[in-house]
């Protein structure tokens, strides 16, 4: 009786999971692909933020990418917060000036939960642009990443614009299997935008409105959260704009960064991410996780209890085939996007690992502490 009841709840939950992701692809074909006009002729103010710690070795080539940007340069500034760093990110940022980069120092006393949330803040307040454009410091771009962005931007009027992050560059297999499952995580927080229930974003290549940012209290309620800067926001601005978000489904608008080197700092990276998932106040997307969570936990019991009962293992075969062919079909159309469509042969592997992955970070992101660029956060 057990055996069915864990079978029964295994395979609904694979419905479900199913449900969801289609839905998810479904809200991806609605996003229309945008394209810059010809002769844009643009008016908006812009402001590039940019948090930088311990960044020495990628500074230089973010700075240079944003400073060959097609947008008109008497639109467009670029703030960059020194986060106490220990190398020579500051000396770098500094030799920019004559460019008009704008460092500006952050000098906090007492210890934070979120240094980052702090330095976007102080840029912010010293922005003179009416859009603010988030990226990191270990980030690169076409030329064209702006103008894609503010093109949407004037063309649509809209208060907060998530727009795509790939890694490249990838050296190992290992890093070729986080391009992805990351690709999976872009897809799902731009079809989430697409079916108008927006869920997750990525700090690293974000726009939003200056007066916006203010009116909403900035990161006021969250800012002793680690992580949050990019998805919490973005949740107080569906809030209270739900049909003034948009993703800009651009290739020109795709920001570039590099995956981690290994399992450590990547599991360092997801813990930080998942830390802030309990603290959404739309609690739909909480149970969401939830759920998703208990299924590849079900998926992992049947493995398990399959060596002793045959028919779970059975189950167990016919769920993940279920659940690669379901993510399969999602991450075709993103993969084309991305021009990572051979990537597609390592589907099967991740979505077997994922299983592990997924149960240990919904359990670590939420409990203890962990270091992050040198610091214990919790």
């Amino acid at each position: 009786m057990a055996i069915q009841i864990i079978s029964g709840i295994t395979i609904i939950l694979c419905l479900y999971y199913g449900y969801i992701v289609l839905n998810l692809l479904k809200g991806w074909k609605q996003l229309p692909s945008h394209v810059i006009s010809n002769e844009p002729i643009f008016k908006t103010s812009v402001s590039v933020l940019i948090a930088a710690r311990n960044e020495e070795r990628n500074i230089a080539k973010t700075i240079d990418s944003i400073l060959k940007q097609h947008y008109p340069s008497e639109l467009m500034e670029v703030i960059i917060v020194n986060d106490h760093s220990t190398d020579g990110t500051a000396d770098i940022i500094a030799s920019y000036g004559n460019q008009g980069v704008k460092l500006i120092e952050l000098n906090e006393h007492e210890k934070l939960n979120s240094y980052k949330k702090k330095a976007i803040s102080k840029a912010i307040a010293n922005a003179k642009g009416e859009l603010m454009v988030a990226t990191d410091a270990d980030c690169v771009m076409g030329p064209n990443w702006l103008c894609a962005i503010v093109s949407l931007y004037e063309e649509k009027n809209y208060k907060l614009i998530s727009s795509p992050v790939i890694y490249h560059e990838e050296k190992s297999y290992f890093e070729k299997l986080q391009t992805l499952e990351f690709l999976y995580l872009i897809g799902l927080g731009a079809a989430s935008i697409g079916l108008r229930k927006p869920s997750t974003c990525n700090g690293a290549n974000l726009a939003y409105r200056r007066d916006v940012f203010y009116e909403l209290g900035g990161f006021n309620g969250i800012d002793d959260l680690a992580s949050g800067d990019d998805e919490l926001f973005l949740h107080r601005v569906a809030q209270k704009y739900p049909l003034s978000i948009g993703f800009c489904k651009s290739r020109d608008a795709i920001v570039y960064t590099e995956a981690k080197e290994n399992l450590q700092e990547f599991i360092r990276q997801r813990r930080r991410w998942a830390s802030k998932s309990t603290k959404y106040k739309n609690k739909k997307i909480v149970l969401l996780g939830v759920a998703i969570w208990i299924f590849n936990l079900a998926i992992l019991v049947s493995a398990l209890l399959g060596i002793f009962f045959p028919s779970l293992f059975v189950c167990f075969g016919f769920v993940l085939l279920a659940k690669i062919l379901i993510e399969l079909l999602f991450l075709m159309p993103i993969t084309t996007f991305a021009s990572r469509s051979h990537l597609l042969v390592g589907l099967p592997l991740l979505s077997f690992l994922h299983l592990f992955y997924i149960i240990y970070i919904g359990i670590a992101g939420n409990t203890g502490k962990y270091y992050w660029k040198g610091r214990k956060v919790k």
